[in-house]
């Protein structure tokens, strides 16, 4: 009597297990369609765009290889939005954060930005929830708040550097990307 052959466990459970902890799995097919195992249909990029900004955890797969391709579906919704519109990044900051990818202070940069990210997050958050029913969140309202934040951070940064080329002389792999060394 055969028996049929089952799959190896880490292929077949792991889709379960991912949606057990509420994870959305999308699927990437090599037509460059994207396919949602929730809901069973293909979506866009405006699709994730969305899922991003409702907060909903996913990952994306490479349907052929299972290889996680998330960051690079994230990174396409970026380059649209950059060049869609009224771009977040400048020219000059770009260029920054590509002279820290092979340098020594990488994953420090890495880690800078998620941290600023979160605490400007925050500061939004705590924003909205305290401003009255009356008063609207607007452009300038939040402009005015962040003026205050945007030079502490400004500062903090300014301080970080200052104390990187400091320790250059110590330990040279320190320097920062574009600075030269003491």
């Amino acid at each position: 009597m055969a028996t049929a052959r089952k799959k190896p466990a880490s292929t077949e459970q792991a889709p379960a297990d991912e949606a057990k902890a509420g994870l959305r799995i999308l699927k990437k097919y090599p037509n460059r369609r994207l396919y949602d195992t929730q809901t069973s249909s293909y979506i866009t990029l405006a699709d994730v765009k969305r899922m991003v900004l409702e907060g909903i955890a996913f990952e994306v797969h490479d349907a052929k290889t299972q290889e996680d391709l998330t960051r690079s579906i994230l990174l396409q919704i970026i380059l649209e939005e950059e060049t869609g519109g009224v771009p977040m990044f400048s020219t000059s900051s770009l260029a920054q954060i590509i002279r820290f990818y092979g340098h020594a202070m990488q994953g420090v940069m890495g880690g800078l930005l998620e941290r600023q990210m979160q605490a400007f997050t925050d500061l939004q958050s705590r924003f909205t929830e305290q401003t009255p029913g009356g008063i609207p969140f607007t452009p300038d309202a939040w402009t005015g708040l962040m003026g205050g934040y945007a030079e502490q951070s400004k500062a903090l940064m300014n301080q970080w550097q200052e104390q990187l080329k400091n320790a250059g002389a110590l330990f040279p792999f320190t320097v920062p990307p574009g600075s030269k060394k003491p």
